[in-house]
């Protein structure tokens, strides 16, 4: 166990989740399902075979031997984690990246940290140590932190012209953007309930000789196989529905091979999210149900650093920056809380 390590490696995974959407400004000329579908081949189905194919012996032979009712949990809330992730991308592409990241992640931080522990009967137990009070009180710092940050989006939509909106966000919509990422937020917690559920996947690969930090690799196949079947066939039905299945042939002007180059690359830098976040849980120790609030944080600190440096806050009252900053410090704070409650609590 090492508290600040993990933090560490969450906030790698919550910088690359906070970035990888950088990249798609670079796709021109393709529909949004179809750049998010090569996006996805990356991000579901390529980087977690080959990451696995490094770091697990035995890789085969672990994923046939699993436990089948953890398989298959993992598996479905794989599946809802997916619907979650489309979503996901949806209230980004609605609401831009500032607004969307904190009103999707406000909601997926109380369902994915606090549900899983309440379901398992081990929410009263924490509570009745200081170091689970201190890590508790972390989770409900991270979301009054969140709560800020969403206060400032609300205020920022406010007081920016449709003009500016559509000229940062070319899709801006600020009512269908809130029902998509309240949706998000419920479903994209799935993805804590299936680390939950891969628990003796990823146990069953270090006695196959994976060492500690790696033990997710498998896990995440599975997690992100169900996540694939969700999003490939949503994008089919929508390049189908759109007309749009050319995109993957030609960008009417545009780099065919630059497009792919873009997807590419936000495809691997997705990933990259989830493998740091299974590798940091690996070092939280006994609270480590505090990952997800820990990683969450993170993710929405870098897409608000993303969303003021490509402009999204342009024209915002000194106000709407106070409260985001604000937000920000408060949404730090919360990681040194969780930090500290893990370190109480392998010290107990």
């Amino acid at each position: 166990m090492n508290p600040a390590l993990g933090i560490i490696l969450h906030a790698i995974g919550g910088f690359a989740a906070g970035s990888f959407y950088i990249a798609f400004k670079k796709v021109k000329n393709w529909s949004w399902e179809s750049y998010w579908l090569v996006n996805g081949l990356f991000t579901w189905i390529i980087m977690p075979w080959m990451i696995a194919y490094f770091t697990v012996p035995h890789l085969l032979d672990i994923l046939l031997g699993a436990d089948r009712e953890s398989l298959l949990w993992t598996f479905v809330f794989g599946v809802c984690w997916g619907v979650g992730n489309l979503t996901f991308g949806l209230s980004l592409r609605y609401l831009g990246m500032s607004l969307g990241m904190a009103m999707v992640l406000g909601l997926t931080t109380a369902f994915g940290t606090l549900v899983p522990p309440i379901f398992m009967g081990e929410f009263g137990q924490i509570l009745r140590s200081l170091a689970g009070q201190v890590t508790i009180g972390g989770v409900f710092i991270c979301l009054i932190g969140i709560f800020f940050t969403g206060w400032a989006g609300v205020s920022k939509e406010r007081e920016q012209t449709a003009e500016e909106k559509q000229k940062y966000i070319k899709d801006f919509n600020f009512k269908k953007g809130l029902m998509v990422a309240a949706f998000s937020g419920v479903m994209s917690a799935c993805f804590a309930f299936a680390m939950q559920s891969g628990a003796p996947i990823a146990e069953m690969s270090t006695e196959y000789g994976t060492t500690e930090l790696w033990k997710n690799s498998a896990v995440l196949i599975v997690i992100m196989g169900g996540g694939f079947i969700t999003n490939a066939g949503i994008c089919v039905f929508m390049n189908i529905k759109n007309s749009s299945l050319g995109d993957y042939f030609g960008a009417r002007g545009a780099s065919l091979k630059v497009n792919y180059l873009f997807c590419a690359i936000a495809g691997i830098t997705g990933f990259m999210e989830f493998m740091f976040y299974g590798m940091g849980t690996t070092k939280m120790g006994k609270h480590d149900f505090a990952s997800f609030s820990i990683h969450l944080a993170f993710v929405i600190i870098f897409s608000t650093m993303w969303g003021l440096i490509t402009h999204e806050w342009k024209g915002s009252s000194g106000r709407t920056m106070r409260l985001i900053f604000l937000g920000i410090l408060i949404l730090m704070l919360s990681t040194v809380f969780m930090g500290y409650g893990n370190y109480l609590a392998g010290n107990a």
